[in-house]
């Protein structure tokens, strides 16, 4: 049986996910900065009004960002469609900034094919191609949005992301 590389990319069924999102278009240099704040307070308001309730609270976890039409546009004019989990059940979130609304979605999963990236952003060219060859030897297309699932800061010494599409049989 062949070693698996966590850098190897894979095949893996996902649930789908309970997700605080917002929106913006641009650059993700650009439009981070502008819509993280809002959806960071969104979320670490309904992990401590959760807390403050008695209730469960949870673990916030990794940003994830969805640009649905990378393969079609120029980077500057790229949709983006960032979120984090909420636990399931969570409707609404509290507002922090009126300008960027933060709404409650259930991103679609199923398969998937992924794989880990190590290094900057600027670097991910070869590891989207190396995924995207495994797609098509596996016998499978792609199916969905491009994906990044943020496990480290962006100014870490050595980002990692996982870079994720859903897939299908053709």
């Amino acid at each position: 049986m062949p070693r698996v590389v966590k850098t190897d990319p894979q095949i893996v069924v996902m649930p789908d996910q309970t997700m605080a999102a917002v929106r913006g278009r641009g650059a993700p240099a650009d439009v981070f900065p502008k819509i993280m704040p809002a959806l960071f307070g969104a979320v670490y308001s309904l992990k401590f009004d959760l807390k403050k309730k008695g209730l469960e609270g949870f673990k916030v976890g990794a940003l994830r960002a969805r640009y649905p039409d990378a393969e079609s546009k120029a980077k500057k004019d790229w949709a983006i469609v960032a979120g984090i989990p909420v636990p399931e059940g969570t409707t609404g979130v509290i507002q922090k900034m009126s300008d960027v609304p933060v709404s409650v979605e259930t991103w679609k999963y199923g398969t998937v094919a992924q794989v880990l990236h190590l290094g900057s952003y600027a670097q991910e060219t070869e590891s989207i191609e190396r995924l995207r060859r495994f797609i098509a030897e596996q016998g499978y297309k792609i199916a969905g949005d491009h994906e990044e699932e943020y496990l480290t800061r962006p100014e870490a010494k050595a980002p990692k992301t996982i870079i994720r599409y859903a897939v299908k049989k053709p």
